[in-house]
């Protein structure tokens, strides 16, 4: 059934204000990956209210299906997708909503996510009520997106894309502005990986580093020497970028330590060259650190592969947007050396994530995972806007 995107507008704006309040809640109360008990009980609650039977996942997350299933309709559920985790970030904003919780922050804009996908679901319940929703649509609110390789995984394991014939989703992106979205076919993110090196040796004075293993010059030569091996035994053109976040070796000016460790990240732009990295970071590693004389172990886990927006979703994403957010809502967003979990599910199914503008015009470029960060709380509106006519557009095609 047809649905004028003018009456999605009236339902989104009769919620502003309760999405408002809302998004403040949860933004109030962080909580990390896999203790998001209070985030779980005020979506499932608000789910309810609504008329609706949220299902509780092991742990945290839940899914909650609206309208009719593929038995009735024929067609399979749409998913919309949110992650409702924070991170342990120490929030600077000074906000009335500012977290309460000391060292965790919504600094990646998941409270954001979470509300999104809230709103969007009430009004499609809406809609289902009084039978203009065809094709049943899934919820999914998913916790630990911001460790690896991520809740997606979990929640994939519990049966949640069962049915499901396409997947949605937005990220708030704080460069571009609200009321905008940028959308790209394929690869919209980059594979990334934790890794760490850790090298030991007898250890010495530093009068004799000929009698030791210098453990501090060795791990210099991973520090500079990796990458650059990484950057000629990988196509260049896949975007291999290793990045180092921390170095622990000695507390002594004039001793060589026993051991150190260096740990970064390993970011891939292409999933073909990130099936190759592992092993071409663990040689890289043994040939550099060889003339050391010293042990080393290699940690390489695996994160997650890049999102790939599939082209048809990606054409719905964009459709929905122009209907209502305006003809000049989509722009083309570059893609980033960011991971994101919602890749999994495109593993699995065809879908597309859209970067949800949250910058006032004029105003402040922020940066996620900062914990000044701050977003303009029209996008909350404009995020349930898109993923309701997005809904309707896929259910629309799903067979």
């Amino acid at each position: 059934m047809n649905v004028d995107p003018a009456l999605l507008v009236s339902l989104v704006g009769s919620l502003h204000t309760e999405l408002q309040e809302i998004r403040r809640d949860i933004h109030a109360h962080p909580e990390l990956g896999r203790t998001e008990q209070r985030t779980t009980a005020l979506v499932a609650a608000r789910l309810r209210l609504a008329g609706l039977e949220p299902r509780l996942l092991p742990g945290t997350g839940l899914v909650c299906d609206i309208g009719p299933g593929a038995v009735t309709s024929g067609r399979r559920r749409v998913a919309l997708r949110a992650d409702i985790d924070a991170l342990p970030v120490a929030e600077t904003t000074g906000l009335p909503w500012a977290s309460t919780v000391p060292g965790v922050a919504h600094a990646c804009g998941h409270d954001v996510h979470t509300t999104v996908v809230l709103g969007a679901g009430l009004v499609l319940a809406e809609l289902a009520a009084s039978g203009r929703l065809d094709a049943g649509v899934r919820l999914v609110f998913q916790p630990a997106e911001e460790v690896q390789p991520g809740g997606a995984l979990d929640v994939i394991g519990t049966g949640a894309l069962d049915g499901v014939g396409q997947i949605f989703a937005v990220h708030c992106d704080p460069k571009v502005d609200v009321g905008h979205v940028g959308t790209r076919i394929g690869p919209i993110t980059s594979a990334s990986d934790e890794v760490s090196v850790t090298l030991t040796g007898p250890g010495g004075h530093t009068s004799r580093p000929h009698l030791t293993g210098d453990v501090v010059y060795a791990l210099g030569q991973v520090i500079t020497g990796v990458p650059a091996v990484l950057g000629r035994r990988l196509d260049p053109r896949s975007g291999v970028n290793l990045t180092w976040g921390a170095v622990h070796a000695g507390k002594a000016h004039n001793a060589i330590p026993a051991s150190g460790t260096v740990s970064g990240t390993l970011r891939c732009l292409d999933v073909r060259a990130w099936e190759r990295a592992s092993q071409v970071f663990h040689e890289a590693v043994e040939q550099v650190v060889a003339p050391y004389g010293v042990e080393v172990e290699v940690r390489h886990q695996r994160g997650v592969p890049p999102v790939e927006n599939d082209t048809r979703c990606t054409g719905l994403l964009e459709q929905a947007a122009r209907d209502v957010l305006g003809p000049e809502s989509v722009l083309l967003t570059e893609q980033s050396l960011g991971g994101e979990d919602f890749a999994w599910y495109l593993t699995k199914v065809p879908g597309a994530m859209a970067r949800l503008g949250t910058r006032t015009p004029g105003g402040r470029t922020y940066d996620i995972h900062q914990g000044n960060l701050q977003i303009d709380e029209a996008a909350v509106d404009n995020g349930a806007l898109l993923l309701a006519r997005t809904a309707l557009l896929a259910g629309a095609q799903e067979r």
